[in-house]
């Protein structure tokens, strides 16, 4: 029996890793828990005889099928702690976007938590203290957006203040965010410029989400940033273009 708890405790993990993603391959799951991809594959086929249905899609991975529900998982109080912890630094960003919409869904996964735990977490709640942007300083609003525009490749169309106090409208493919000194930033191909410009969230003045959609660009985040530091390593004082 001893042996059995590991495996039913990676089994239990492999469902959470399969509803949070649309496709996980054999080797993702294998490298999580740090076994074979042989044992993965028995593994799945112990998931499906219980009644899970998985979907296996030759070449890419696995899947739940569409619209099956596995009850809520229940969080350990580690997990439950993190939560907390992250919901404190959330509420101190800049982006109200993404504080508002956090908030939201901390208080669906509260909801889940055992009576035990709502103690826990609310005494931890009140015993952290992130102390970077004490004011709660909000500086934008568009984060939430932007990513969705994002994933469904969406043009924006977006008035824009630079650092230098140069106006400008702008209409852009949104590639990417990363967050820097408490601000974030879009990386977006300008189709003003004909090339990839970077755009402080909190210069933003406008924005509007259009119905039109562009072609996905051919590479991921990683090459681009590589792109960029083969671009720059003869400069290293230049700044990312922000306009």
């Amino acid at each position: 029996m001893a042996e059995d708890k590991p495996r039913l405790a990676r089994l239990t993990a492999m469902l959470t890793q399969l509803q949070a993603r649309k496709i996980v391959t054999a080797k993702e799951i294998a490298d999580k828990h740090q076994v074979s991809i042989r044992t993965i594959y028995r593994d799945i086929r112990t998931l499906e005889k219980s009644g899970i249905p998985i979907v296996t899609e030759e070449g890419k991975g696995y899947s739940i099928m569409e619209g099956y529900k596995i009850p809520p998982v229940l969080f350990t109080q580690e997990e439950a702690n993190a939560l907390i912890t992250a919901e404190q630094l959330v509420r101190k960003n800049k982006d109200l976007s993404l504080t508002e919409q956090f908030e939201s869904a901390i208080t669906k996964i509260k909801a889940v938590l055992k009576s035990t735990q709502k103690e826990k977490t609310e005494l931890l709640s009140s015993r952290i203290q992130v102390r970077n942007n004490s004011e709660h300083e909000k500086t934008s609003s568009y984060l939430i957006q932007l990513q969705s525009t994002i994933a469904n490749y969406q043009l924006v169309n977006i008035n824009y203040l630079s650092l230098d106090q140069q106006v400008s409208q702008r209409e852009i493919e949104p590639f990417a965010l990363y967050t820097t000194n408490d601000n974030w930033v879009l990386i977006a191909f300008c189709r003003l410029r004909k090339d990839f410009r970077s755009f402080r969230l909190d210069c933003i003045q406008n924005m509007e989400i259009m119905e039109e959609h562009f072609s996905p660009h051919n590479m991921s985040l990683q090459q681009y940033l590589e792109q960029c530091r083969e671009k720059y390593q003869s400069t290293p004082d230049i700044p990312m273009t922000q306009v």
